[in-house]
């Protein structure tokens, strides 16, 4: 007669999360946690759209799935992967610069203003733009708005249009995981970023205002909500797309490889002091709203 047994308890960690997140996990959160649980702490980023896909398929496994707005969550709720999630940081927009690039000067300049004539630079024919697949990344969504948004606020109308030449333009889009290391050596000359990551990358940025960074759920129904785009999705089909606020969230996943109960320490720790003190330390704000569901 066999006898099931239950597995043992771990004390690693393995970890998912939103790509914008890789150096606050993998040199901030997940050795801090690992040397208090001595144990190993294994991370894993990407856009996070894609990353949920991928777990709720179970064609990647992990016991945390860290992700920056609600609806890669809602992916995994649907899977039945999830029963609520819980917002650990926050952020906002900004546009990211190559301190190395052409266009450095300009975007100094620009930042300093606050007019608005960081749109001109980024229209400028030739500079190189990059950003993430509104289709697997929410910030690759989240650009798509704050270039709509800045249309209105700045009375641009069109300047969206010039600087991203197509919602889904290949030439801009770029995976999530190298996209500041790219601009950081200059392969591209300014990037969609949240300032949570720019700031811990420690690259040169154009700071945006409440209206069109997306991160005061105040101005959602004034600005935010006033903007949506069509996207095709795998199965060519049209989605229409809405702005959602700029948290990040963390869930603990029925099928976590090293148990629930680690998981959730791993959660608990995020939201500690010294989770939120390393969290603030590489440029995230602090958690905004309630639990999703």
């Amino acid at each position: 007669m066999s006898v099931s047994l239950p597995a043992l308890a771990s004390e690693n960690i393995r970890v998912t999360y939103a790509g914008s997140m890789g150096k606050v996990m993998d040199q901030a959160l997940g050795p801090a946690f690992a040397q208090q649980q001595k144990g190993e702490y294994q991370g894993q980023g990407q856009g996070a759209y894609g990353m949920a896909r991928l777990l709720a398929s179970h064609k990647i496994t992990a016991d945390v799935f860290v992700s920056i707005t609600p609806g890669p969550m809602q992916i995994l709720k649907d899977a039945g992967l999830i029963d609520n999630a819980v917002p650990i940081a926050s952020t906002s927009m900004v546009i990211a610069y190559s301190p190395k690039g052409k266009y450095a000067a300009e975007f100094a300049a620009a930042n300093k203003k606050q007019d608005g004539s960081w749109l001109n630079v980024l229209a400028t024919p030739g500079l190189q733009f990059g950003r993430t697949d509104p289709y697997l990344d929410p910030k690759g969504q989240n650009i798509v708005f704050t270039l709509l948004l800045a249309e209105k606020y700045y009375q641009k109308p069109g300047i969206a249009d010039q600087v991203m030449g197509s919602v889904q333009n290949p030439r801009q889009v770029n995976l999530e995981g190298g996209l500041l290391t790219r601009l950081d050596s200059g392969q591209v000359d300014a990037a969609a970023g949240y300032e949570s990551e720019v700031i811990s990358a420690r690259l040169p940025y154009v700071k945006l205002p409440d209206e069109i960074n997306l991160s005061n759920p105040q101005m959602a129904k004034q600005w935010y909500d006033n903007v949506s785009f069509t996207i095709k999705d795998s199965k060519g089909q049209d989605k229409v797309l809405h702005t959602q606020p700029l948290v990040y969230y963390a869930a603990v996943l029925k099928n976590a490889p090293d148990g629930v109960a680690q998981g959730q320490k791993f959660v608990d720790f995020m939201l500690s002091a010294q989770g939120q003190k390393l969290l603030q330390a590489n440029g995230y704000a602090s958690p905004k709203g309630n639990a999703l569901y």
